[in-house]
């Protein structure tokens, strides 16, 4: 956990809020790869795509 305010302390003092969206998408997208592999949501997200 201590990454995560690690990470938004620097996101803070730098002022490089346009990171944030880009970490977000790669939390999802990491998320989606960790239900697709061999669930039975798998068929359902490789619809949307």
């Amino acid at each position: 956990m201590s990454f995560f305010v690690e990470l938004w302390q620097f996101v803070r003092a730098r002022k490089k809020f346009w990171l944030l969206p880009i970490l977000i998408m790669m939390v999802v997208f990491g998320g989606l790869i960790v239900l697709t592999k061999g669930s039975a949501v798998a068929p359902f997200i490789y619809t949307v795509f």
